[in-house]
């Protein structure tokens, strides 16, 4: 009997034009602890060796609105965790035998300080791998991880790179988060690293792989990252502020304001979305689940700027 082709849902979305753009949602406030990888279960935030008392800390603070995510990379202590707080960017070391105190604190609004060892300088980057969530975190994200590791060594950009459980959007693999910006990145090759390292040292998202903007909403970075890319393709590098306050409906369609500013100059834009439907598996589980299931996905279909707003600052 001949086996079955293994499939993989992160090479059939690419395949069917789900867009990256708009899937960037993630919390603002988070919690990352490291934790070694081959101990990490199926949810984002249990391992097989966490004590209970850890863990029902860590449900509590996640119930109260902090994403917590586990992250690894090799050399760290198994029982000696590295701890962040974003966007406080606050750093902490526990040892395992004070871990479920040291959360308490944190979630009581109590003194932790006895554990901080700093602010976090430059940015972190996480890249999922979490295998046990996804078989395309582990295919695609582990060697994603190593790459962006070993570039960011070789040419000393800022950054600090730590593997991370589930991100979000399996099927974008390999998918990463750029903290305190929360930048989300998806379908990231080993081609596109040097490129994306160097934009994110300058400050700019890298837009080939940019799925957006997480303090925005989807449809919000979809504009956003139309706008860029117009200003791009422009020679122009600017700040681009989303005012969707301001948009106007036309059936499907959205048009969303969106004003720019360099040193120089300044303009406004409106962007043209359009909302569809997209059925597609959204994790390699659901060929063997669910199945295929219909998503909602926006495209920018129009950038149009606004006659007589350009100018000098």
């Amino acid at each position: 009997m001949t086996a079955l082709p293994r499939r993989f849902c992160a090479e059939e979305s690419a395949a069917i034009g789900d867009p990256l753009i708009g899937t960037a949602a993630h919390a603002e406030r988070n919690l990352l602890i490291s934790w070694p990888r081959a101990k990490w279960l199926h949810s984002l935030r249990e391992a097989s060796d966490m004590p209970v008392e850890v863990s029902t800390a860590i449900e509590d603070i996640a119930a109260n609105g902090r994403r917590v995510n586990l992250i690894h990379r090799q050399g760290q202590s198994s029982h000696l965790h590295r701890i962040f707080l974003m966007p406080e960017c606050q750093g902490y070391e526990v040892p395992r035998e004070e871990l479920a105190t040291f959360l308490h604190a944190l979630r009581s609004g109590t003194s932790h300080a006895h554990w901080q060892t700093g602010t976090v300088e430059g940015s972190m980057i996480l890249c999922c791998t979490h295998g046990k969530k996804d078989k395309c975190c582990a295919k695609f994200g582990f060697r994603t991880y190593k790459a962006i590791a070993d570039e960011a060594r070789r040419h000393e950009h800022p950054f600090d790179v730590w593997e991370s459980t589930h991100l979000g959007g399996c099927r974008l693999a390999a998918s990463a988060v750029v903290f305190p910006q929360l930048r989300k990145y998806g379908r990231i090759g080993i081609d596109d690293i040097p490129h994306l390292l160097r934009a994110e040292a300058s400050g700019q998202p890298y837009l080939p792989c940019y799925r957006g903007d997480s303090r925005l909403a989807p449809v919000e970075q979809c504009a956003q990252v139309a706008a860029l890319e117009w200003l791009h393709a422009r020679g122009i590098t600017a700040g681009v502020y989303v005012e969707s306050d301001s948009s106007t409906a036309e059936g499907n369609r959205l048009n969303v304001p969106v004003r720019w500013q360099d040193a120089q100059r300044q303009g406004r834009l409106v962007v043209s979305c359009i909302e569809s439907e997209l059925i597609r598996h959204d994790t390699c589980a659901d060929y063997e689940g669910d199945g295929a299931t219909p998503s909602n996905v926006w495209r920018a279909t129009q950038v149009m700027p606004q006659v007589g707003v350009t100018r000098n600052v």
